[in-house]
C-alpha cells in the first residue's frame, strides 16, 4: 500500500480507537508502531528502532520540567495558597457587583503562575471559591462557568505544561515560549473579569453582594500571599532573566513550594507520599501520550504524509492566514472532543512543517513561537467548549445539584471571549511578542 494511503488510514483507525475509549497513548503506540512495521515490510527495522525508542524519548532533559512543574502545584495545594490567593483576591474585589466570581479568576491566574494545569488550577480553586460563590448568592450557571473559564489560565499563564511539550517537539526555547505567553495569559484574565462585569450588569440577578473588606482584612491578605508573589518571581523572573534554566526554576518552584507547605503545616510524611505519588500518576499518564505520539508521528514521517501535505498546502497558493484560520478552527472543532495534550502531540508534527513553510511577515523563530501560543489559546478553549470540555466536567463533579446544561450556558460568555482574543492576537502578533523582542 502507497505510505500516503497508509498514514490517512492511520489516522482514521487512532480516531476509531479512542472513540472506543482506548487510552489516547495506547491508541497512538498501536498504530504508530503498527503503520511503521507495514511501511518498513518487516519486524526487523521495527524491533532495531525500538531498542532505543523509549531512552531516546525520555532521556530529553527538557521533559523533566514536567514532573517539577505537577510536584508543585501539589506543595502549592497542600500548603493553602489556593485559599490564600482566593482571599486576598476576595479582599479587594468581593465587594463589587460579580467581585468574588472577578476574585475567582484573579486566584486561578495566581494559582496557575505556580502550578501550570488546567484541570489542577480548576479543580483546587473549585474547592476553594465554589462554596464562597454560592454562599454569597451567585446562580450556578455564573459560578460553575467562572471556574471552568479560570481554570484554564493554568495553562496560559507561564509555567504551562503545553507550553514545556510544545517547545520540545517544535524545538524551541521554553523559556522564551514563557515570555510570549505571558501577555496572552493577562490578556485572558482581563477578558474573563470583562465577561463578569457586563453579565451581572446586564443581569444583577446572577450576583449577590458582600459586606467591603476592612483595611486590615486586605492588610492581613496581601501579607498571607507574600510567599507565592516571591515563588513566582523567582521561579518565572528567573528564568526570563537567564539566571537558570526552566527545569532549575522548576526544581527551585518545588523546593521552595514544599518547604512553604511544610511551614504551614500542610506537609506532614503521609501527605508528601500523597503529592509524590500523585505526581508520578500524572506524569506517568503524559510520558505515555508522549510515547505514543512519537510512535505515530515516527509513522507519519515514514510516510511522508507531513511533507507531502506542507507542499501541496503550498502549490494552491492559499494566503497564509487562510491556512492558519484552518488550522485553528481544526483545534477548536477537534478540542471539543479530544484533551489538550493530546491534540499538541498528535497534531504539531503535522501542522508545523506546514506553517513554517508560510511568509507571516515575520523571523521563522518569531512565526514558530507565535503560532505555539495561538494553538495553546484555542487548545484551551477546547478546555471549556461543550460537549466534552474537560474543565466542565471537573467544576460539575463538585457542584452535581447544578445541571450541566446551566455550567454550558454559563461558560458560553467566557468562550466568546476567547474567541475575540485570538482573533485580535492573530491580527496584531506583536501582542505577543513585544516582551519576547525586549
Amino acid at each position: 500500500m502507497d505510505p500516503l494511503i497508509l498514514a490517512a488510514w492511520g489516522v482514521v483507525v487512532m480516531l476509531c480507537l479512542i472513540m472506543l475509549r482506548l487510552p489516547i497513548g495506547l491508541s497512538m503506540l498501536v498504530v504508530g508502531l503498527g503503520g511503521s512495521w507495514l511501511i518498513f515490510g518487516s519486524l526487523a527495522p521495527l524491533l532495531a528502532q525500538m531498542k532505543s525508542f523509549t531512552y531516546g524519548q525520555f532521556a530529553n532533559a527538557s521533559l523533566s520540567v514536567v514532573p517539577l512543574f505537577l510536584l508543585m502545584g501539589q506543595f502549592a495545594a497542600l500548603g493553602g495558597m489556593s485559599r490564600a490567593l482566593f482571599k486576598a483576591a476576595e479582599a479587594f474585589l468581593g465587594h463589587r457587583k460579580g467581585g468574588l466570581a472577578m476574585a475567582a479568576i484573579g486566584a486561578c491566574a495566581g494559582f496557575g503562575s505556580i502550578c501550570g494545569s488546567s484541570l489542577a488550577t480548576a479543580a483546587t480553586m473549585g474547592q476553594v471559591a465554589l462554596p464562597e460563590l454560592r454562599r454569597a448568592g451567585y446562580a450556578g450557571s455564573l459560578a460553575t462557568g467562572t471556574l471552568a473559564a479560570g481554570g484554564t489560565l493554568g495553562i496560559l499563564i507561564p509555567p504551562s505544561i503545553v507550553l514545556v511539550i510544545y517547545a520540545v517537539l517544535a524545538e524551541q526555547n521554553i523559556a522564551k515560549m514563557f515570555t510570549a505567553a505571558l501577555v496572552p495569559g493577562i490578556l485572558a484574565a482581563l477578558g474573563y473579569i470583562a465577561v463578569i462585569s457586563i453579565q451581572v450588569r446586564l443581569n444583577p440577578g446572577l450576583a449577590g453582594t458582600k459586606e467591603p473588606a476592612s483595611r486590615r482584612e486586605r492588610t492581613d491578605a496581601l501579607l498571607a500571599i507574600w510567599p507565592v508573589a516571591l515563588i513566582f518571581l523567582v521561579v518565572i523572573g528567573g528564568i526570563y532573566g537567564g539566571i537558570f534554566t526552566p527545569t532549575e526554576g522548576a526544581a527551585v518552584g518545588a523546593g521552595a513550594t514544599g518547604l512553604l507547605a511544610w511551614a504551614k503545616g500542610g506537609l506532614n510524611g503521609k501527605q508528601l507520599l500523597g503529592a509524590l505519588e500523585a505526581t508520578a500518576v500524572s506524569t506517568g499518564m503524559v510520558f505515555m501520550i508522549v510515547l505514543g505520539a512519537s510512535a505515530f508521528n515516527t509513522f507519519l514521517a515514514l510516510s511522508q504524509l507531513p511533507q507531502e501535505l506542507a507542499s501541496w498546502v503550498g502549490a494552491q497558493g492559499f494566503s497564509p492566514f487562510s491556512v492558519l484560520w484552518a488550522i485553528l478552527v481544526f483545534y477548536l472543532v477537534f478540542g471539543c472532543v479530544m484533551d489538550s495534550l493530546s491534540m499538541i502531540l498528535l497534531t504539531v508534527p503535522i501542522f508545523f512543517p506546514m506553517v513554517s513553510g508560510l511568509d507571516f511577515g515575520l523571523p521563522p523563530e518569531e512565526a514558530a513561537i507565535w503560532f505555539g501560543v495561538l494553538v495553546l489559546l484555542v487548545v484551551e478553549v477546547g478546555l471549556i467548549t461543550p460537549p466534552v470540555g474537560m474543565n466542565l466536567f471537573v467544576i460539575h463533579s463538585m457542584a452535581p445539584d447544578i445541571k450541566l446544561t446551566d455550567t454550558y450556558r454559563g461558560v458560553w460568555p467566557f468562550v466568546v471571549s476567547d474567541l475575540v482574543r485570538v482573533t485580535i492576537l492573530v491580527t496584531f502578533p506583536v501582542l505577543t511578542l513585544f516582551l519576547l523582542r525586549l
